[in-house]
């Protein structure tokens, strides 16, 4: 290989990897994204995240947004005390925030118990919630989703890890491996994937391509 070749080698691999990872730039706020979510990559209606709750086209007071990644946890990542602050402050927050790859429709009820919480497995099967299997261990603080919502919550995480930098930790992200290797995407995901990036430009690839996922280091 020439010489120049070389050296350039290395540096066209790390701008590849920047612009692959780089986050969505097309939304301003939160506020813009949101109805587009709604009535775009929801239009006909769906199921929640956590409940697998069906809603039709107007989801209704009992549903909203979860953002999988907290944003509590982004607020500590670019360095403010609350989102308003972040909103006023940060166009990377706002970029963070707008990112539908972490929109998940979800219960209110069940979307304001998990708050921050970490997602783990908890010993026995106590349910407080009905016939929907999400488990909350306050003492631990931490919260377990069912097996059938483990890989979208697993792949939303590492989607927002590559694309923004944002940390998790190393117990958690290889238990989100796991449940990325058991719980694979299906074809609403893989139509979610196709509608948003069409919304905001960019991909999750861990839903095109989950084995990328046992590359990741935390």
């Amino acid at each position: 290989m020439h010489r120049l070749s070389r050296i350039l080698a290395p540096v066209a691999l790390i701008l590849s990897c920047s612009v692959e990872a780089a986050g969505q730039t097309v939304h301003d706020n939160y506020f813009e994204a949101l109805p587009l979510f709604w009535q775009q990559v929801y239009a006909a209606g769906g199921e929640t995240l956590y409940c697998s709750q069906p809603f039709g086209r107007s989801a209704g007071r009992e549903i909203n947004i979860e953002h999988v990644y907290p944003m509590s946890w982004a607020m500590r990542a670019v360095g403010c005390y609350n989102r308003d602050e972040c909103r006023r402050t940060s166009r990377r927050f706002n970029q963070i925030e707008s990112d539908m790859h972490n929109f998940y429709p979800a219960r209110k009820d069940i979307n304001k118990i998990r708050g921050s919480y970490p997602f783990g497995v908890i010993k026995g099967e106590a349910r407080s919630f009905g016939q929907c299997d999400f488990e909350i261990d306050a003492r631990q603080r931490i919260v377990e989703p069912p097996p059938a919502s483990r890989g979208n919550i697993a792949r939303a995480m590492f989607h927002m890890k590559e694309s923004y930098g944002l940390k998790i930790f190393p117990q958690q992200g290889l238990m989100l491996q796991r449940w990325n290797r058991e719980d694979p995407p299906n074809d609403e995901e893989l139509r979610r994937n196709n509608v948003i990036e069409k919304l905001q430009g960019t991909r999750n690839r861990f839903i095109d391509e989950p084995r990328l996922a046992e590359k990741l280091r935390f």
